[in-house]
């Protein structure tokens, strides 16, 4: 196959492979590597649900090029669950209902996060403003917010205790 030569690391581990110039990282994902967490959602970067991190940033899959990524360190839900980076959000989503039908999740908990991982106490409105670019047609938001409130507010907790 003629195309472009790409090697990158996802999720701790280097990949390389030849694929078609006009390859989606989205697609590569799930059709090279079997990484199906990435959904495809509207694949115009509008809804979320292909976030990903590339070089600790998250980004929507479905608008980069495979070939965008080479010399990256590409993460995806499913390696940011093994990492364990994820246990604390996917936890309170559960206890909170914050999946329902559990489409726009990874991306959601990608997002969410990156809000974590930044440190502070942000509000509810701070909480929504950051998830906003992550649509969700089952919840309503309210049990998602919930649920990342929760968990920053316990690392808070806890970043107080350790003081």
């Amino acid at each position: 196959m003629t195309g472009i030569a790409v090697t990158m690391t996802v999720n701790g581990e280097t990949v390389s492979q030849t694929v078609p110039a006009r390859t989606l990282l989205a697609d590569f994902l799930r059709e090279r590597l079997g990484l199906t967490g990435t959904h495809v959602g509207c694949a115009h970067g509008v809804c979320g649900a292909c976030t990903i991190r590339v070089d600790g940033v998250a980004v929507r899959s479905c608008l980069m090029l495979a070939a965008q990524a080479d010399g990256t360190d590409v993460e995806t839900v499913e390696g940011l669950t093994e990492s364990g980076a994820l246990a604390t959000l996917q936890d309170a989503f559960h206890r909170h209902n914050a999946a329902q039908c559990g489409y726009c999740t990874p991306g959601m908990l990608v997002s969410a996060a990156d809000l974590v991982a930044a440190g502070g106490s942000p509000d509810r409105a701070a909480i929504r403003e950051h998830l906003s670019g992550n649509y969700c047609r089952c919840t309503g938001y309210q049990a998602i917010i919930d649920a990342v409130e929760e968990v920053i507010a316990a690392n808070a907790q806890q970043a107080e205790a350790n003081a």
